[in-house]
């Protein structure tokens, strides 16, 4: 079973990549730097969620292109 993320979190992941293009990575520690410069996310554990599904948003892009 996987995490159930919300909407919000799932928009804004895929706002950020879309307007911030080529600075994400397949790294959460990068990536949760990266959401806390870009975004106005007030608190840390949503910061982490945003983070997280960024991550793995970016690993699945990289699998793709691989195959």
């Amino acid at each position: 079973m996987g995490n159930i993320r919300t909407s919000f979190v799932k928009r804004i992941s895929k706002e950020l990549i879309e307007i911030h293009k080529g600075k994400f990575n397949t790294d959460f520690e990068d990536n949760k730097r990266m959401v806390a410069e870009y975004s106005t996310v007030s608190t840390k554990h949503l910061r982490n969620k945003i983070a997280g599904y960024v991550t793995r948003l970016m690993r699945q892009r990289e699998i793709n292109i691989k195959q």
